[in-house]
């Protein structure tokens, strides 16, 4: 596991790599010496992501997965035990939100996406790329979820019970990890301002950034292995 803030040498896969959280977090762990498996299910920002990296002297590789088919999260997983021999860091960012109307309201098939890909998509990666972890009895497992995930949120009751989910996943996940030297983390943090989740009525200046999230995230694969963060929720100092 990184060791006094050291992760040269490391492979991270990032899930939702393209935009927003997943693109900082990608960039950030690049920054600090990873060589990064970018994640999503459209080539064109994964590319946008991949050349931001180079740029500022990093390493990427672009993989075009979907997290919500078992079929495609096993093919990333079988390319990085294949090409690069190892996954040291998987952050599973890669979610969606829903389309803000009372549960009663929402269709079936949001419902079903919601779910397929905030919660049975962090399985697919699970079960794919853990026993990688284990047989090198070293990693870190970091799961992006939300406020929304302690708190009700409504006209988003499908989002925030996916993210419960996620959360209570996260916690028994640990448990099940840590004698195998594997670290499960969950950030939770509340609005995130990217061009593509606008909050109405909300200041983005006082709303959280994607640089935050990704520095939560730099700050748990850094720590001491002696610990690990099991939670770190994440609020804007300033209220928006």
């Amino acid at each position: 596991m990184a060791d006094n803030g050291n992760v040269a040498g490391q492979v991270a896969v990032v899930t939702g790599a393209g935009r927003g959280i997943g693109a900082a977090i990608a960039r950030k762990l690049a920054g600090l010496g990873a060589r990064v498996v970018l994640g999503a299910r459209t080539r064109g920002p994964l590319e946008s992501t991949a050349r931001s990296i180079a740029e500022a002297g990093g390493r990427s590789e672009v993989c075009e997965c979907d997290v919500s088919d078992l079929r495609s999260v096993e093919s990333l997983a079988q390319y990085v035990g294949s090409s690069l021999g190892r996954i040291d860091i998987l952050v599973n960012d890669a979610g969606v939100g829903g389309p803000g109307v009372p549960l009663h309201e929402l269709p079936p098939d949001k419902w079903e996406q919601i779910f397929n890909t905030n919660v049975r998509g962090v399985y697919y990666c699970i079960r794919s790329f853990a026993p990688m972890m284990i047989s090198a009895r070293r990693g870190h497992i970091i799961n992006i979820s939300s406020l929304a995930g302690k708190n009700a949120l409504p006209n988003g009751a499908a989002y925030s019970a996916s993210k419960w989910a996620l959360n209570g996943l996260s916690y028994s996940l640990a448990e099940e990890l840590r004698n195998h030297n594997i670290r499960v983390s969950v950030v939770c943090p509340g609005s995130v301002h990217t061009e593509f989740t606008p909050h109405v009525g909300k200041d983005p200046n006082k709303m959280l950034q994607p640089e935050d999230v990704a520095h939560a995230v730099a700050m748990i694969v850094t720590q001491s292995p002696t610990s690990f963060a099991s939670e770190i929720l994440l609020r804007p100092t300033m209220k928006p």
